[in-house]
């Protein structure tokens, strides 16, 4: 997702069923009696999240009313330690008693997980925010509303407070914030701006990959614009050897804008899972040269209105220096 949902169905995520026929009845309230060892409020965030689904479709609205069906609850892989703090930097673009916002730094993984259980911005907000950091994202995840892939750089807001929590949350699940990612592609999607709208899912030939599915997976919408071509063909009918695109998300899903451009024909250069297709010497010798190891992808805007103090927030950070020494060499091709 780039930005991604916190609950994904991983292979070895836990998945709760219940069947509920509670006609009438608000949807969070007949969930918490079908799913007692979960609370209302962390219901409420699993909704928000896209972790609940009634007959396989998801479902968003806590205050909806309840129709009857098989209703599942994807549930986070159990991470056997509590996170404990670690004293890792944190550039800091914001802050106040209810939230704060980061520029994450590529290689950080957003929580704990199995296999990455240190080093996570999570471990970091536990030093840095000590108690005052809001839990009901669970104890793994204590502040953490949204991710970015751990290789994707960039803007990352955090919940302070639980009231803070339940506001960010509600944004994320309307889309009703401001995203904008920096990409430098291989080649570049044509036409040079536009709206890419597919569904997207689990790859039936790979569980680890999301894919561009004909039919189920769930909506997803990003905007692109090409603001940069790298490398001009001889021929005016042929593709530019790279680009750098700007994506602004409409939705959240899992690795989204990779999936998007890959689907587009222009993978996002040094993307190990979507980058299908070698690159032009040139631009591989590029790649080689910076060292690039992850995706080319970068969360340059972040937009939203404070869930508490009503106040219009908007952050905005330049690309790393990976990013950015890669395209100074795009830019001499």
């Amino acid at each position: 997702m780039a930005d991604e949902p916190l609950l994904t169905e991983d292979d070895d995520a836990e998945i709760l069923e219940a069947q509920i026929d509670a006609p009438g009845v608000r949807l969070d309230k007949a969930l918490a009696a079908a799913f007692p060892a979960l609370s209302r409020a962390r219901l409420q965030a699993l909704l928000a999240e896209g972790a609940v689904r009634r007959d396989g479709q998801p479902v968003t609205s806590g205050s909806a009313k309840a129709q009857a069906g098989l209703y599942a609850v994807v549930m986070p892989p159990v991470v056997a330690a509590t996170p404990q703090p670690e004293a890792i930097p944190l550039t800091v673009l914001f802050e106040d008693a209810d939230l704060i916002v980061i520029d994450k730094a590529p290689g950080m993984a957003a929580h704990p997980a199995p296999g990455c259980e240190t080093g996570t911005l999570v471990n970091a907000l536990l030093a840095h925010c000590g108690d005052s950091l809001s839990g009901i994202g669970g104890v793994a995840r204590p502040g953490i509303v949204h991710r970015l892939d751990k290789d994707t750089s960039g803007v990352m807001v955090a919940a302070k407070s639980d009231r803070a929590h339940a506001g960010l949350s509600a944004l994320f699940a309307t889309h009703d914030i401001e995203r904008t990612y920096v990409a430098l592609t291989r080649g570049a999607p044509s036409p040079e701006k536009g709206r890419i709208q597919t569904q997207i899912g689990r790859s039936s030939s790979d569980r680890k990959k999301m894919a561009v599915l004909k039919a189920g997976g769930r909506e997803a919408i990003t905007d692109y614009v090409v603001q940069k071509t790298f490398g001009q063909p001889a021929k005016a009918s042929a593709a530019p050897l790279a680009a750098r695109v700007a994506c602004t998300l409409h939705t959240g899903r899992t690795h989204q804008i990779r999936v998007h451009l890959a689907s587009k024909g222009s993978p996002l250069l040094g993307d190990p899972v979507y980058g299908s297709g070698s690159p032009a010497i040139a631009v591989r010798a590029a790649v080689a040269e910076v060292g690039l190891t992850r995706q080319a992808l970068h969360a340059a805007v972040l937009g939203f209105v404070h869930p508490v103090t009503g106040q219009a927030l908007r952050f905005e950070t330049a690309p790393p220096e990976d990013m950015q020494r890669l395209e100074a060499l795009l830019a001499a091709l």
